[in-house]
């Protein structure tokens, strides 16, 4: 498979996983202030094992073309590129949630304090992006075998450790998925490359995962809430781990299935601009539903669910473009030169 095909599926990949992220994010929002289920919430449920573990092993995928670069251009482009962003993003959330909506600054600057040693809100996963890398650097530069690394942080991710740090608790329990992406890459890249050549072999093999994905979360004794999903079988540990690289890597079967269909060109855009829509969709998600649900504009949980989800994915977009059509705002998506400690 050629390097454009390549990057093609990767970036089909990105846009499915950002829109599951966000379609999740939306649904439980709506559902806990409705206090209700909707059609979405069973979609999310399905996803549940594989959502945040796809979008960490595409993280991990191309880090092995990354990882022998010297220490100060690594951690230019893979550390301190997603600090930047969070510590934008952070002091923009708080600001308004704390320090202008709740008007109360003490609080709003206990935040922000806060935020640098406890990740805020749905912006850990950028700033688990950035201490996966460096992570995962130290291993490289320690030369410490990709087997013993899987195992511990298999391991880890299996004891499904919950402690008041959520940096341990988010640690132990994505940090194997990025480095599956990055350690078994080349494996990964393989299985694309096969689904692409034997594409009815491949929907065949998708077609099994998604009944057997499906089966293992709804039952035995599969519950739905309006804001969490409390799985069957697939709640098991060990079961739950396999499923997220299975989930992650059908994902991905998935994406080259796509690849060559028409009108994919949407989705492609979004996976390469997963990191806007991540960055921006909260502020947008959560002043629609109140309005909605405030002037009764939609009532029913499924509904308000789709509609919250559309503009959560959409806004981002548009605030994007208009940036890049005025000029102004290009800070908080493009990182300036002061934030570099090496050159572009």
């Amino acid at each position: 498979m050629n390097h454009s095909k390549r990057m093609a599926w990767v970036d089909i990949a990105k846009g499915v996983s950002i829109i599951l992220v966000v379609m999740m994010y939306a649904v439980y929002n709506t559902g806990r202030h409705t206090g209700s289920v909707g059609f979405l919430h069973y979609l999310i449920a399905f996803a549940t094992p594989f959502r945040m573990p796809e979008f960490f092993l595409i993280s991990g995928l191309f880090l092995s073309t990354v990882i022998a670069r010297p220490w100060q251009r690594y951690a230019d482009r893979r550390f301190v590129h997603y600090m930047y962003f969070y510590v934008v993003w952070a002091f923009i959330m708080i600001a308004l949630k704390v320090g202008i909506f709740a008007r109360d600054p003490i609080a709003m600057v206990a935040d922000l304090a806060r935020a640098i040693v406890q990740p805020y809100g749905v912006l850990w996963f950028v700033y688990m992006l950035g201490l996966f890398a460096i992570a995962t650097k130290l291993l490289w530069q320690f030369r410490i075998p990709h087997w013993l690394v899987i195992a511990i942080a298999m391991g880890l991710q299996i004891a499904s450790i919950n402690v008041s740090s959520y940096i341990v608790t988010q640690f132990t329990a994505y940090f194997v998925f990025f480095y599956i992406g990055y350690a078994l890459a080349p494996q990964i890249f393989r299985v694309a490359g096969w689904v692409a050549e034997n594409p009815g072999k491949g929907i065949a093999a998708l077609v099994a995962w998604f009944v057997v994905n499906g089966l293992l979360v709804f039952l035995p004794s599969f519950e739905l809430l309006p804001g969490e999903t409390r799985m069957g079988f697939a709640a098991f540990p060990p079961l739950h781990f396999l499923l997220g690289v299975a989930g992650a890597v059908a994902l991905c079967a998935f994406s080259v299935v796509l690849m060559d269909r028409p009108y994919t060109g949407w989705l492609r855009w979004i996976g390469a601009h997963s990191l806007v829509i991540y960055l921006a969709f909260t502020i947008p998600m959560s002043v629609f539903r109140e309005i909605a649900m405030n002037t009764g504009l939609i009532t029913q949980t499924g509904p308000l669910s789709l509609a919250v989800f559309v503009v959560a994915l959409t806004t981002p977009i548009i605030l994007y473009s208009a940036i890049g059509l005025t000029g102004f705002g290009r800070f908080l998506f493009d990182r300036p030169g002061w934030a570099r400690i090496s050159p572009e």
